[in-house]
């Protein structure tokens, strides 16, 4: 219930003003008085003292404010949960109040959110649990405002609210239809072990949920309540949702029952489809039980919607019923020590007859002299006559009577030790009976025999016998009635299964000890014309159990029809699945109409079902699925040992908890292994339908705490050394950019985040925003919120981090040193192309990313740069038929190769192809190179296309000159000239224009060098800082292998090794100088000023734009090297510009640089 503090006015006397009077209200006394003159002359201190509180009480006569507490009802559909602790007010609602006095106003910001002791304690003593379906009543008192009188407290105790009730649910149709049958079919011992399975599975599933019930106050709402807040919202709706099936088939099988009673034992000849054949009797039964049992359930339906309140007063006159029957029987046991009951049962050899349809067991008798023919003869015979052609069987055996009730004292016991298994149509016979030959088992299916009606094995008795131990979950789902439920939960709850048992146990001796097997085995009482086996036992009369066990299942499916649907209301009101909240309303006095009506139709399918032993076995299931996880709530929470688990009840430990859950998934695959599967697949969809559609629930649940637990144990165990090779994958941190509203601008980010990734490994989502923790909470939590909705939105899986930071370039900073926990933590950042860096009025924007690249660097993680990020393809995109193109220009440790692998894991990338281009120099042999990489590919388990582009050595262009003129006067008059922003803009339009009018042409001429050329050329190279289109040495010396010439056939060549890279520099620096050369008579007078290690890092720039636009320009995606930045960061402007050039004319690209390691194999 959600909860608020109400400032209320109090005399000072303790009443209430107005015409409201609470009982709780809580009166704050005067303070005590200290000395001071209480004069309105007062000293300074006491003027100081008295503009420090609100409101300071000196007359007894005054108005008061106090705290005073209310409890909210629940609105419907408003996300609060239901079980909010009294101890937690609603500090939405109580912004307003404020703590008037003296003795607390050290306190007294903080009263709103932080209550007085008085007032919580004042607070608990008032609270009370709702019983299920009471809501409404709640909300109708509240709006009835001063007429709202005190809530009545429960006064319900152990016996009459928990030992009863479970008493009379535990119970029930098995003990009075099914015993006798499965201790003569199973045999004493066999029963004894089906009750002991059961009765023991239920015992330790009622130990768990003593300690669950004691472990603080247990709302209304039973075991669903239990499991929900234990194991989370998704096993609490899976498992609920098969608690309330189990009991609506429960109720399916009560009715059944009572369907079965009425037209097998007390009107048979109410019977609307009557068998002309014995074969035929068994479909003429089901046929009136369905007819029979549609009507019963309409008409106990139409009950439960116009009276509950008639249904709960009845119930302890259905209890009376049971009880009053079991006593018959023990009574008659007694009985049958002294003087047995008269009921014997007709034998033909040995096989026992169907009595309906004679009188006397006898073939012929002697009536005035004369042998005449009985009603058996004609049954067997073709005629009456004494010659007539008879039944071979029949002819060739003799007619004996056996008493059905020997009695206690018979030995008989000995007789029904051992189980009579067989299939179906198996005729029932006495073994001990001689028996001569003549048996037709073709014919014999026409005669009146009493047969097995189903095939019979221990595990299905198991099944059918299971729901006559359920019900041990009655007592909790009162826990809102009850006095004291920590107390009377446990202890009426195991009273009630140890007295089940112990009539179960007893029942099994007793019945085998004084029935015959003949008649055990006979589960319609044929044999005694149609008399309730059970029946026979008991004294005065055997209508006594007909009319007790009619009454109990009348109540027992009553009481099902009635707590099915406020099951299902709770689960629906809780807003966990979503299609089920419709079943949440009900009528204005909290009746819940629909769930009354859904529980009707899903009853009406078992009574469709028809027999009773194919259904009990179904509700089995389902039972045993909610056992099964109340023991393993107990046992996790008490492996676990939260902080809040301390439940008053001792007697209890993790190992019987397994040992009951343990027990409870036995029994479900012994009573029936496809029932069970079919039970655990419908509690897993509903659990993922849960997971992926329910409502977002915090319960403080067991399964958080074992995430926590694991997540624990697995970071420790994990080692923060980096992951081997075969194992590395990219964990990143993707650094995102938010609008002036926090919203997310580069959503396409976190797509392609979720099509790298599916859903694998570790990403983190961070941002940084500029200012203070204390100024930017606000928007700090704005942000958090809105990129988790964009992560939700583009299914991304991960965390999210929003960093306050004084700078941003700080704020990046710690994101990528402190991200992540222990070994998980990120080993690739990516992040999007400042597009927009040129326009920008501030240069720290382009700065904070060069400075990004540096840090990555440093820290030896990969980087992922996104440029025009916001034409990525959507996850719900399909890319047709195309490539991803990756230009692998340096080794980078295989990042490259692998990308391209994982995206294409993806169904957005599957149908892409992948390419790979590689550079050659003039000296490389580029036929070798290929072959030597589709050998490496091949290696490397990875399809894709190999070319090798050939770069020759052109002399640089004009146009390279005109850009790197360009950028350089670009970059001086930004540094030098004061402009506005307008003004700079338009000045560097200027330049732009005269610069691109100049003539674009290639210089040529005959290549003429001079030792003074090359000498100054060297000398500047050398001062310069070399930035230029490789890797810096910490990741280029990660490529060494050896040679070409000594590189064997499965070896593989690299494109660059540390030789080739000296070897390069040192040609390009000759090369260089004699392009400088050249070109020195052909330059224009403003060309003479710039800085060659500009022009050749433009040259490259432009020359490597040329090819990879020429190759890929129609490429889904290019994935390329990224150049580090200049070591001296005066060139940072340079720097970006020459990235612009390398990537114009393209449209998706991925840059791409390594961390400095493998993460890619060969070797398996």
């Amino acid at each position: 219930m959600g909860e608020r503090f109400v400032v209320v006015p109090v005399d000072g006397g303790g009443g209430v003003t107005g015409e409201r009077e609470h009982s709780d209200a809580v009166v704050a006394d005067p303070a005590p008085d200290t000395g001071g003159s209480s004069s309105s002359g007062g000293t300074v201190e006491e003027k100081e003292a008295g503009e420090d509180s609100v409101f300071e009480p000196q007359d007894p006569n005054v108005v008061v404010p106090i705290l005073e507490y209310n409890r909210e009802p629940n609105k419907y559909g408003d996300g609060v949960p239901k079980e909010n602790s009294p101890f937690i007010n609603n500090t939405d609602n109580d912004k307003g109040n404020s703590y008037d006095g003296t003795n607390m106003a050290l306190f007294e910001e903080e009263m709103d959110s932080n209550p007085m002791v008085s007032s919580l304690l004042n607070k608990l003593a008032n609270y009370t649990n709702l019983t299920q379906g009471a809501q409404e009543h709640e909300e109708a008192d509240d709006d009835e405002g001063p007429k709202k009188k005190a809530v009545k407290s429960p006064q319900m105790g152990t016996f009459m609210g928990v030992y009863l009730p479970c008493l009379q649910n535990i119970l029930g149709v098995i003990l009075f239809l099914r015993l006798t049958w499965i201790v003569g079919t199973a045999g004493i011992l066999e029963s004894l072990a089906i009750v002991g399975l059961c009765c023991s599975c239920t015992m330790l599933t009622a130990i768990s949920m003593s300690a669950i019930a004691t472990n603080g106050v247990v709302p209304a709402g039973g075991s669903y309540y239990m499991i929900s807040r234990s194991l989370g919202p998704e096993f609490g709706g899976a498992v609920g949702l098969c608690f309330y099936l189990g009991t609506t088939f429960a109720g399916s099988m009560y009715i059944l029952g009572t369907i079965e009673i009425l037209l097998t034992y007390i009107v048979p000849k109410a019977a609307i489809f009557v068998a002309e054949r014995k074969e035929d009797e068994v479909d003429a039964l089901l046929n009136n039980m369905r007819v029979y049992g549609t009507c019963c359930l309409a008409l106990m339906a139409v009950v439960v919607f116009v009276g509950v309140k008639y249904v709960n007063k009845l119930a302890l006159v259905f209890l009376a019923c049971v009880i009053l029957s079991i006593l018959a029987i023990y009574a008659g046991v007694i009985k049958t020590i002294f003087e047995p009951p008269d009921f014997p049962v007709c034998m033909l050899g040995n096989r026992t007859l169907q009595n309906h349809n004679f009188d006397k067991c006898l073939k012929t008798e002697i009536i005035d002299n004369v042998t005449v023919t009985t009603k058996l003869w004609k049954l067997f015979c073709k005629g009456s006559e004494l010659n007539a052609t008879c039944n071979e069987y029949f002819a060739n055996n003799n007619v004996t009577l056996v008493q059905g009730i020997p009695g206690l004292t018979s030995g008989v016991i000995s007789e029904n030790m051992w189980s009579e298994y067989g299939p179906l149509n198996m005729l029932v016979e006495n073994k001990k009976l001689p028996s001569l030959g003549g048996s037709d088992p073709a014919k014999d299916i026409y005669m009146p025999y009493v047969v097995n009606d189903i095939t019979t094995f221990f595990t299905l008795l198991v099944g059918i016998y299971f729901p006559s131990v359920t019900g041990i979950m009655a007592g909790s789902n009162r826990s809102g009635d009850l006095r004291d439920a920590q107390k009377s939960i446990p202890i009426g709850t195991i009273l009630a299964i140890a007295t089940t048992s112990v009539i179960y146990i007893t029942c099994v001796v007793l019945f085998g000890a004084c029935i015959e097997g003949v008649l055990l085995r006979d589960k319609f009482g044929d044999s005694v014309k149609g008399n309730l086996v059970i029946g026979t036992l008991s004294w005065p009369s055997p209508w006594v159990i007909v009319i007790g066990s009619f009454f109990s299942c009348c109540g027992a499916g009553l009481q099902s029809l009635t707590g099915a649907p406020r099951l299902l209301q709770a689960i629906a009101r809780d807003g966990i699945v979503p299609f089920l909240q419709v079943f949440g309303h009900g009528k204005a006095n909290g009746e819940p109409t629909w769930a009354l009506l859904l529980t009707a139709a899903i009853c009406e399918i078992g009574i469709l079902i028809a027999s009773l032993d194919s259904v009990a076995p179904i509700l089995s299931m389902f039972f045993l699925m909610c056992y099964l996880f109340v023991n393993l709530a107990c046992a996790v929470q008490t492996l676990l040992r939260t902080p809040n688990w301390r439940p008053r009840f001792k007697y209890y430990h993790w190992a019987l908890s397994f040992l009951g859950m343990s027990l409870c998934l036995a029994l479900m695959f012994i009573s029936s292994w496809y029932y069970a599967i079919v039970a655990m697949a419908i509690a897993s969809c509903i659990y993922k339908y849960i997971e992926y559609r329910g409502a977002e629930k915090e319960w403080g649940d067991g399964i958080r705490g074992l995430s926590l637990n694991a997540a624990r144990y697995a970071l420790i165990r994990l080692e923060e050394a980096p992951p081997h090779t075969k194992n590395w994958r990219p964990q990143l941190l993707v650094l995102l950019n938010l609008d002036s509203d926090q919203g997310v601008k580069h959503p396409r980010l976190l797509s392609f985040t979720t099509q790298l990734k599916a859903g694998k490994g570790l990403t983190i989502v961070g941002n940084v925003l500029e200012g203070t923790y204390l100024t930017k909470e606000t928007e700090s939590k704005r942000a958090e919120q809105n990129i988790k909705a964009s992560m939700s939105a583009e299914r991304t899986k991960g965390f999210c981090h929003v960093v306050v930071s004084s700078n941003l370039r700080d704020g990046f900073s710690h994101l990528i040193q402190s991200a992540g926990l222990g070994g998980m933590k990120h080993n690739t950042v990516l992040m999007a192309w400042p597009g927009t860096w040129r326009q920008s009025n501030d240069p720290q924007s382009w700065r904070n990313f060069i400075e990004t690249v540096r840090e990555t660097t440093a820290a030896h993680q990969a980087l992922l740069v996104a440029k025009n990020v916001d034409s990525f393809p959507t996850n719900q995109d399909r890319l047709g038929e195309g490539t991803i193109d990756v230009w692998w220009v340096v080794h980078d440790g295989g990042m490259l190769m692998l990308l391209p692998f994982l995206l294409r894991q993806h169904k957005v990338w599957r149908k892409c192809k992948m390419r790979i281009f590689t550079v050659a120099q003039m000296d490389d042999n580029s036929i070798q190179m290929k072959k030597d990489l589709q050998m490496f590919l091949y290696h490397l388990r990875l399809d894709a296309e190999v070319e090798v582009v050939e770069m020759h050595d052109n002399d640089i262009s004009a146009f390279t000159y005109e850009k790197t003129l360009v950028m350089e006067q670009r970059t001086q008059m930004l540094k030098q000239m004061q402009l506005s922003r307008t003004e700079r803009e338009r000045e560097i339009q200027s330049i732009t224009d005269e610069s691109r009018s100049s003539i674009r042409r290639k210089n040529q001429g005959a290549a003429q060098s001079t030792n003074l050329s090359r000498q100054s050329s060297s000398v500047e190279d050398t001062q310069e800082d070399e930035a230029q289109l490789i890797h810096d040495r910490n990741t280029a010396s990660h490529a060494t292998i050896n040679d070409k010439a000594d590189t064997g056939p499965e070896r593989v060549h690299m494109t660059w090794t540390k030789d080739k890279l000296f070897t390069e520099r040192s040609r390009n620096r000759e090369c260089n100088a004699n392009v400088a050369v050249r070109d020195l008579f052909n330059m224009k007078p403003e060309w003479e000023s710039l800085n060659q290690s500009n022009v050749r890092r433009m040259h490259t720039a432009v020359k490597l734009n040329e090819v990879v636009v020429n190759k890929s320009q129609g490429a889904h995606l290019v994935l390329l090297n990224m150049p580090g930045p200049p070591r001296n960061r005066g060139g940072d402007e340079n720097y970006m510009e020459f990235l612009e050039v390398l990537l114009e004319g393209l449209n998706r690209v991925l840059l791409v640089r390594g961390g400095g390691r493998e993460v890619i194999t060969i070797y398996s």
